[in-house]
């Protein structure tokens, strides 16, 4: 059993001896209509702090990358992913989490959505490097309609009405409509391919990856899957690193002397961290499409507030 799970099992225990019948029937008596509220509190904390780490982010690599000329996509995107392969071998260490040793089996199931994102976020940091005319992340607020299709196509068990759909739609469509209206700037041919790329690419790693947990959920915990997808991610993205030509350029064209060179890249590399932990969370323990919305709210969301 998880560290987590003993302790919810411990507090339970504790719980259901020390407290009389009575009490228990009126707590629950009086917390159970709140349960619905407390979740869409719990969900919009979750959407808020996600939008302020990605507003936060961009904002980072737009001082980041333009200043010290850093735009090395891939090995920023295998140091990002290595992020969080420490953090979870170091949950382990000190016992928070427990991980079982890397499965090949698991690896195999997971290899298609980890081709996916690690290409992926590749793109992602290659967009703030290199895209300005807005087309990358215009696209991408279509994520959570294409993984609906995919989820159908997959058939996964999606959360949401058809009035919670339905709303989705609207919202895109509005979001798209009023920044497509406003222009876009001069686009560099790449940026055809790429956008439409990624899009796909992060849709289908979303649905994939909610298949996985969905079929793995009652044989392997969810720490052991994300730690799976983690390293065969790192792998992917190290062997690309040693391939492709931007590896030895990143070594040698670092400021690594200078404790504001390290400070940004840091800072940028833990917020895309921590927006990639947040989605991949999500998928696991949710579905493909709360993890959608999540990555494409402050997308869908700011057009609108231009408005006011």
């Amino acid at each position: 059993m998880d560290p987590w799970q003993n302790l919810v099992s411990r507090c339970s225990a504790w719980w259901q001896m020390h407290t009389p019948h009575a009490l228990r029937a009126c707590v629950y008596e009086v917390c159970k209509p709140l349960v619905p509220l407390l979740l869409c509190i719990a969900a919009l904390v979750a959407v808020i702090l996600y939008a302020l780490a990605d507003n936060l982010h961009s904002f980072v690599s737009r001082i980041f990358i333009p200043q010290y000329h850093y735009p090395y996509a891939v090995p920023l995107a295998f140091i990002q992913v290595f992020l969080i392969l420490l953090a979870l071998l170091a949950l382990h260490g000190v016992g928070l989490i427990h991980l079982k040793p890397f499965s090949l089996r698991l690896a195999e199931r997971l290899f298609v959505p980890a081709v996916c994102g690690s290409v992926q976020c590749v793109l992602a940091v290659w967009a703030e490097a290199c895209s300005h005319s807005g087309l990358y992340p215009l696209i991408a607020r279509f994520l959570p309609m294409v993984s609906v299709s995919l989820g159908h196509l997959f058939a996964l068990n999606m959360p949401g009405s058809i009035h919670v759909l339905s709303l989705l739609t609207v919202l895109t469509f509005a979001s798209v409509s009023i920044t497509a209206c406003e222009g876009l700037h001069a686009m560099e041919p790449l940026e055809y391919v790429y956008s439409p790329l990624s899009l796909v690419l992060h849709s289908m790693s979303l649905a994939w990856l909610a298949k996985v947990a969905q079929t793995e959920r009652s044989n392997t915990s969810t720490f052991d899957l994300y730690y799976t997808l983690t390293v065969t991610r790192t792998l992917l993205l190290g062997f690309l690193c040693v391939l492709h030509p931007d590896g030895p350029k990143a070594l040698s064209n670092g400021n690594w002397h200078s404790l504001l060179f390290l400070g940004y890249m840091l800072g940028m590399l833990l917020l895309s961290a921590v927006q990639l932990l947040f989605v991949d969370a999500t998928v696991l323990y949710l579905s493909a499409l709360p993890a959608a919305v999540l990555h494409a709210t402050r997308g869908l969301v700011l057009p609108l507030f231009s408005l006011l």
